[in-house]
């Protein structure tokens, strides 16, 4: 069974998918939020095999649903409707924040690293370890999960 992830933005959307036993979740590529964000999620499904979906849930300090997470709810029903596949929503807290941490090396950059690195964020290749991160978190419980039965 293979899983996509999902870190819903309103200008980007990053995507993710986890390894054929799904254990693993990699980051996939990043597709704009535009009128052709389901087209591109279609092929992403069809040439990945994807049988199920997971979405990241936007949650504010408190834990209580933010301002996003209505567009998010948008999104799941639009997603459930073009594709018949079960979708699954995981908390997301700060991923963006720890993808782009993730890309921190303990050694100094050069300035081309550096600028390089600045181009990496901007281009949202941040959105997609994010809906790695979302993933996972969501494999990890369910592979947690199917081992306690």
């Amino acid at each position: 069974m293979r899983f996509l992830g999902i870190d819903y933005g309103t200008k980007r959307i990053g995507l993710a998918i986890s390894d054929e036993n799904s254990f693993m979740a990699f980051p996939k590529e990043i597709v704009l939020n535009d009128k052709s964000t389901l087209d591109k999620i279609r092929e992403v499904i069809k040439k990945e095999n994807i049988s199920e979906i997971v979405i990241g849930e936007s949650v504010d300090f408190s834990g209580k649903l933010n301002a996003l997470s209505g567009r998010i709810e948008m999104f799941i029903l639009e997603l459930t409707e073009k594709f018949g596949l079960p979708v699954h929503k995981q908390k997301e807290f700060l991923t963006s924040l720890e993808a782009r941490n993730s890309t921190n090396t303990k050694k100094l950059l050069s300035p081309s690293q550096a600028n390089s690195r600045v181009k990496q964020i901007k281009s949202g290749r941040v959105d997609a370890r994010a809906a790695a991160l979302i993933l996972q978190r969501y494999l990890d419980k369910f592979n947690k999960n199917n081992l306690s039965r």
